[in-house]
């Protein structure tokens, strides 16, 4: 990924919307730059293990690198940061047990997950928003079992760049209102909105900080972003008289978090309505998984689409997923942001992930951590958010352009046109009393239908090679 140039530059990498995610920097090279680093001395390989010192360490980086977009999807979705934390340490070693410890990936709160989260506990409550990540995450267990019987094509046919670009850049587009609320308003979640210029003035104040961090800066700093603009933001904001630390003081050092479990906090209910609202944003996230698998093996060296295999890391994401509903957590998926270290330090260790992993587990049970995270002021969240989804809708036309999708074909054009306005315009289908069909689900729904039905399909989707299996390279292990 990145653009080929004669000389040194640096790309700005996306994140997915599982995403996601935040960006990272990424060096790009001319080819000998590139034949040369690719014989580069790695720290770490995936199976080492380091000494405890530098276990700890890296460990740390790692945690850090994930931390600010990890804690920010359920500050927007209503749900408790400290659950959020175990659920990705717990999700992440599931995951390196189901990939048999061979992919050097950790997974956080996905951002794809946030609007129909939103939306499911706008009628159900929390317990339907738990209910629909388990459906997901079975969703995806179903997925990775047809993979891995019947390979790719199917999934490629369903699901080619054309449908999942405009369904991201509607992901991204439909927060937007959120994030721009939080950061203009004194109470966002208030029935009568009350602007606030102090808010937005720190609002923009942690934007800057954040993309001055991710432009101009490198090293630590420039690898976590939203991390920086996050603590930044909330130093202008102890100045500006928006934090309150009486909960903070009050809180234990060590406390039980907000575990929200089935048949002890609620009983589970099935709902078809619930289904039609999360199971199309599974759908979508499963190319994006793929996307970050291919990133990963060329980072590493390995191809971990076919080694342990796409179905076992997409199974990863789906127990994850099913484990974080059971707690009370939003849905996990891999972070870009942790490939980003892995990528700069080439410490490739899978002990580091999931040391990392046993840090975010602990820190969920630290109530001082929980208390500060939700002392947050919204203004600040908001102007991190305004970049963060921008970003995700950003990253779905660049799956237009790295997969040259010609927009100048008729058929691309109209299936990306219905895509984007159905989604951004909240056009929804009421099938019964029950179920509804809405927004990002309903533009999933049609974008996959069009691209099935409508002539010229194979001279119009560009190179499609969302999906494509790489041959093994020369450094995979048995």
């Amino acid at each position: 990924m990145g653009m080929k140039c004669s000389r040194p530059s640096y790309t700005l990498f996306v994140p997915s919307c599982r995403t996601k995610r935040v960006f990272f920097w990424r060096k790009t090279e001319s080819r000998e730059e590139q034949v040369m680093n690719e014989n580069q001395k790695i720290v770490l390989d995936v199976e080492e293990r380091p000494n405890p010192g530098k276990w700890l360490t890296l460990s740390i980086q790692h945690l850090f690198a994930m931390f600010g977009a990890t804690v920010l999807v359920p500050f927007l979705v209503g749900l408790s940061p400290g659950v959020a934390l175990i659920s990705s340490g717990l999700g992440t070693l599931a995951y390196l047990i189901i990939t048999r410890g061979r992919i050097p990936a950790y997974l956080g709160s996905s951002f794809a997950f946030i609007a129909p989260i939103l939306a499911a506990k706008s009628f159900g409550g929390p317990q339907a928003a738990m209910m629909g990540s388990f459906l997901a995450g079975i969703v995806y267990g179903i997925v990775a079992l047809l993979i891995s019987k019947l390979g790719l094509k199917w999934l490629v046919r369903i699901l080619p760049p054309i449908v999942v670009g405009p369904v991201i850049m509607v992901i991204g587009l439909g927060l937007a209102g959120t994030a721009v609320n939080m950061a203009m308003y004194e109470n966002p979640g208030a029935e009568n909105l009350v602007y606030s210029n102090t808010h937005f003035m720190v609002a923009l104040a942690t934007l800057a900080i954040t993309i001055i961090c991710s432009i101009y800066f490198k090293g630590f700093l420039g690898m976590v972003p939203i991390l920086a603009g996050i603590v930044g933001g909330y130093i202008i904001a102890v100045f500006a008289g928006l934090v309150d630390f009486q909960k903070v003081i009050e809180a234990p050092i060590l406390q039980m978090p907000d575990f929200f479990i089935p048949f002890v906090d609620y009983t589970p209910s099935f709902s078809w309505e619930i289904v039609s609202i999360m199971v199309p944003v599974a759908l979508v996230t499963l190319a994006e998984h793929t996307g970050d698998q291919m990133v990963l093996s060329k980072v590493v060296g390995r191809n971990f689409i076919e080694k342990p295999g796409l179905h076992r890391s997409i199974l990863g994401d789906g127990v994850a997923t099913v484990i974080a509903s059971l707690i009370g957590g939003p849905p996990n998926t891999t972070y870009g942001e942790n490939i980003g270290v892995l990528a700069i330090t080439r410490v490739f260790s899978v002990f580091v992930i999931a040391g990392a992993a046993v840090l975010a587990i602990t820190f969920g049970f630290i109530g001082k951590i929980t208390a500060l995270i939700g002392s947050i002021p919204s203004a600040v969240m908001g102007g991190v958010s305004i970049l963060l989804f921008g970003i995700i809708a950003s990253s779905g036309l660049r799956m237009l352009i790295d997969n040259k999708v010609d927009l100048g074909n008729k058929r691309n054009l109209v299936i990306s046109s219905v895509i984007l306005v159905i989604g951004v315009g909240g056009a929804f289908v009421k099938v019964s009393d029950e179920i509804s069909l809405s927004g990002m689900a309903l533009a999933a729904i049609v974008g996959v239908v069009l691209n099935l039905v409508l002539p010229g399909r194979e001279e119009s989707e560009g190179n499609n090679n969302l999906f494509e299996e790489e041959h093994s390279s020369k450094n995979e292990v048995a």
